[in-house]
C-alpha cells in the first residue's frame, strides 16, 4: 500500500509526486503522458523555463519525480473504491491501494453516451480484464476510443462467443473479432444494458465494454462534488471526500502550467500532513 496515489501524469501530478516524496511519503503516479501539453510546441510563460516545449517540461518533471523515488504505472483508472482507511484503484487486471488520493486528471472529460451512466455495472464495463469472465461464452460489444482497446478486445475474444468492435480496423486485432464502422450513439436497455445503438441500428449485446483514454469523473469516484465541469476544492485542495484531493486543470480555470504545479504542491502537502 502506498501513502499517496496520484491519478494523472501531468504538471500537477508530477508536482504532487515531487512534494510528497520531499515529505518522505511513498508515492505512485498513475496515468498516460498523452495530454494537451505533449503537443504544445512552445511554452513561453512558465517561470524559469522560457521557450521550451510542453514535452520538455513534462520530461524534466518526470525525471525529477523518478529520481526522488516516485513510482509510475501507465494506464487509465476507471474506478476508485473507498475502502474505509484507504482507496483501491482498478488498473487493468491489478488493483493499486493507497491511504490518500490526489486527482490530477486534467480538464478534458469524455462525453458519455446516453445510457452509459445508467447501466454502468449492469451491462456496461470499462475493464475487460476485470469483467470479461462474467461474460464467458456471450456476445459483447467494444467501443474503441483508447489505446488499450485492441489488447482488451483481444482478451475478450478468448472468452466470449462473439466480440463486435466499433472502431478503426487494426492489424493487431484477433481474427475472430468483427469490426464495425458505425458510430456508437447510445446504450439501450430496460433493467440492464441490452445493447448498443450505432449508425441508426440496434446491436444486442450481453455487455458493452468502453475503452477510453480518460475516465469520466462521475464514474471514477461517485459522490465527488463538482463545480460545473470541474472538481470543487478548498484552498488546501481538499475535495468533499475525506482523504481525496485534487489539483491542476481538473479544478478549474485558468488552465495554466504554473497553476497546476502550485496546486499539485499544495495537494501533496495537505495529503502528507494526515
Amino acid at each position: 500500500m502506498y501513502d499517496i496515489a496520484i491519478i494523472g501524469a501531468g504538471p500537477a501530478g508530477y508536482s504532487a509526486a515531487i512534494n510528497a516524496r520531499q515529505r518522505n511519503k511513498s508515492v505512485v503516479v498513475i496515468g498516460q503522458n498523452t495530454g494537451f501539453l505533449t503537443r504544445a510546441p512552445e511554452i513561453t510563460n512558465y517561470p524559469g523555463m522560457p521557450s521550451v516545449s510542453g514535452q520538455q517540461i513534462l520530461d524534466t518533471m518526470f525525471n525529477q519525480a523518478k529520481e526522488m523515488g516516485a513510482e509510475f504505472r501507465a494506464g487509465v483508472v476507471h474506478q476508485v473504491l473507498p475502502m474505509g482507511e484507504s482507496f483501491a484503484m482498478a488498473l487493468g487486471s491489478d488493483f493499486v491501494e493507497a491511504k490518500r488520493l490526489i486527482l490530477c486528471t486534467g480538464a478534458k472529460q469524455p462525453r458519455l453516451l446516453p445510457g452509459e451512466s445508467e447501466w454502468l455495472g449492469r451491462g456496461v464495463s470499462y475493464c475487460g480484464t476485470c469483467d470479461g469472465m462474467l461474460y464467458r461464452g456471450r456476445r459483447v460489444g467494444v467501443i474503441a476510443q483508447g489505446p488499450e482497446a485492441v489488447s482488451e478486445a483481444n482478451f475478450l475474444a478468448t472468452l466470449c462467443s462473439e466480440v463486435v468492435y466499433f472502431g478503426a480496423q487494426d492489424d493487431n486485432l484477433d481474427s475472430r473479432i468483427v469490426v464495425r464502422s458505425e458510430k456508437p450513439e447510445a446504450i439501450y436497455g430496460e433493467k440492464k444494458a441490452d445493447g448498443l445503438r450505432a449508425g441508426g441500428e440496434e446491436f444486442p449485446f450481453d455487455c458493452v465494454f468502453i475503452f477510453r483514454e480518460a475516465a469520466a469523473l462521475s464514474a471514477l469516484l461517485p459522490g465527488l462534488e463538482m463545480d460545473g465541469a470541474f472538481i470543487h476544492v478548498d484552498r488546501q485542495m481538499h475535495t468533499n471526500i475525506p482523504g481525496v484531493y485534487a489539483a491542476g486543470d481538473c479544478t478549474g480555470l485558468p488552465l495554466q502550467v504554473a497553476k497546476a504545479v502550485g496546486e499539485g504542491c499544495i495537494a501533496a502537502l495537505s495529503a502528507a500532513s494526515k
